[in-house]
């Protein structure tokens, strides 16, 4: 991306059955920012975790009453990092399940890739896709 590209505006969006503790994982383990999180009664209605380097994700519990209903453990999303070998021991030494280790790609990433406690997988490289035309 380039320095006049606009701001992320595409939010990914996944369901938990624990919600509270996805939050947790993702904010202690991976190192997503809690901007917000609206819960009522144990239920997670809303929350928005962002990426220090920008955008992020939003996410909230299971209800089977919500037009929005999405399985757990069936989203996949690849977040953009500066340093993969820090955010790697950052995953590893927080416990996080590595389904891929850290590795050099042929298209010049540094990547890796984990699966949360709700089974949605995670990849991290630096890789910031193409800029555009």
């Amino acid at each position: 991306m380039s320095d006049t590209s606009p701001p992320p505006q595409v939010w990914p969006t996944l369901r938990a059955n624990d919600a509270p503790a996805l939050i947790r994982f993702l904010v202690d383990v991976v190192g997503f920012e809690e901007t917000v999180v609206y819960t009522d009664d144990g239920i997670v209605h809303h929350a928005q975790l962002s990426w220090p380097l920008g955008g992020g994700v939003m996410l909230g519990s299971v209800r089977p009453d919500s037009t929005w209903s999405l399985p757990p453990g069936t989203f996949g999303a690849y977040v953009v990092v500066d340093d993969a070998d820090a955010a790697f021991a950052r995953v590893r030494d927080g416990g996080a399940d590595i389904i891929d280790e850290l590795h050099d790609t042929d298209y010049g990433s540094r990547d890796f890739a984990i699966r949360d406690p709700e089974g949605n997988r995670w990849s991290f490289g630096t890789y910031r896709g193409e800029p555009r035309h």
